[in-house]
């Protein structure tokens, strides 16, 4: 498969305007992604749990338009106008007008909402751009007889066909967007390990997985609510002269093999291990690039300690993985929930900025709203 897949024909039906709202989550990688080509091309493959409660609600409402120069959009969070946010759309729309030929045709409002606080350090652009994506493929589906897409029938456009295009968009907005438009474990990158994979968009995870993480919870513990000092498609970037670079590619492919034996036999050990390794390893790219730059914080170190100390001294099943930031995922099966929450709340909190953390666990994808 080709990026030209996505090409739709003609349009067939005339829409003057309408509204559509999607909500769709967050995710959490396991295996990270760190480096990227061009056109958002992962340099390593990556397997996340898409998350469940941390979501965002996007209402796209369009409007036929004469002037057709130009993209024309607005966008608003929580109600408030926000211009700051356009630079991004507009990048977005330009990356993927070849694919949605009808943006120039319409007006667009944006407005989107987080069931998480905006500032709470939780990266909201997988959320975003993929509940964005969903909304703009909602619009072609009814601008389009899906019997001509690629000899498809109505139902391969409903889920197959709509879940790749919309992966693939969203990828264009946000590498990890991709992630978030099913779960409730998405592989993103193409490798020998995971039949069906490639880079174009995620896919469901395609193999057994044991009993012992369905359900897995993931607390996010909220150590750092600013602005990082160095966003993330910066430090994606300096992977390309990064001296350790290709051995951490590697490694990704190897650690991926690794984590399908694992997620089939279940050996909670083995996870917490390979999980953890992956967090550090991301944060020893940063910290070995040039310029090297540190996300994390005292405070992420001090709850990674604590983590290791109470798994030791109770040989529950509790680990840690971090995104780019400081922030820290503690991950654990559901049926360890009870005592694990209760050191969460008794000895980790305290080092949260301001106490705040969120409960959430392993969801199943995104969701279109009807009204």
């Amino acid at each position: 498969m080709t990026e030209r897949h996505f090409i739709p024909p003609i349009y067939n039906a005339t829409i003057e305007k309408g509204s559509v709202t999607w909500e769709s989550p967050s995710n959490i990688a396991l295996v990270k992604y760190w480096g990227k080509k061009k056109d958002q091309i992962p340099e390593n493959p990556s397997i996340s749990f898409t998350l469940d409660h941390c979501k965002t609600i996007t209402t796209l409402e369009f409007s036929k338009k004469t002037d057709l120069d130009d993209f024309d959009f607005e966008v608003y969070l929580d109600g408030e106008k926000k211009d700051e946010f356009k630079p991004k759309i507009q990048t977005f729309f330009e990356r993927i007008e070849v694919y949605l030929p009808f943006l120039k045709q319409y007006q667009f409002t944006i407005k989107t909402e987080n069931t998480f606080p905006h500032s709470s350090g939780i990266a909201s652009s997988a959320s975003g751009m993929s509940a964005l994506a969903l909304c703009l493929m909602s619009v072609e589906k009814q601008l389009i007889n899906s019997d001509v897409i690629a000899g498809a029938i109505e139902e391969d456009f409903n889920s197959t066909y709509f879940n790749q295009k919309a992966s693939f968009l969203a990828r264009l907005g946000s590498g990890s967007a991709c992630r978030s438009i099913e779960g409730d474990m998405i592989v993103w990158g193409e490798t020998k390990s995971v039949k069906g994979s490639t880079d174009l968009f995620g896919i469901k995870y395609p193999y057994k997985i044991h009993d012992n993480f369905k359900e897995y919870q993931d607390t996010i513990l909220l150590v750092d609510k600013g602005e990082k000092q160095v966003s993330s498609t910066i430090g994606h970037n300096l992977m390309h002269n990064h001296p350790y670079a290709k051995n951490r590619f590697e490694q990704a492919h190897q650690n991926l093999e690794s984590l399908k034996q694992i997620l089939e036999s279940g050996d909670l050990t083995a996870f917490n291990a390979l999980v953890e390794s992956e967090a550090l390893t991301l944060h020893a790219m940063m910290m070995t690039s040039m310029p090297y730059f540190i996300l994390m914080k005292p405070n992420t170190l001090e709850i990674i300690n604590k983590i290791w100390e109470f798994r030791q001294h109770t040989g529950l099943n509790i680990s840690f993985t971090l995104d780019a930031g400081a922030n820290v995922h503690v991950l654990y099966p559901k049926k360890e929930s009870q005592e694990i929450l209760q050191f969460i709340k008794s000895e980790l909190v305290a080092y949260c900025q301001n106490g705040h953390y969120i409960c959430d666990q392993i969801g199943f994808g995104a969701n279109q709203i009807q009204y």
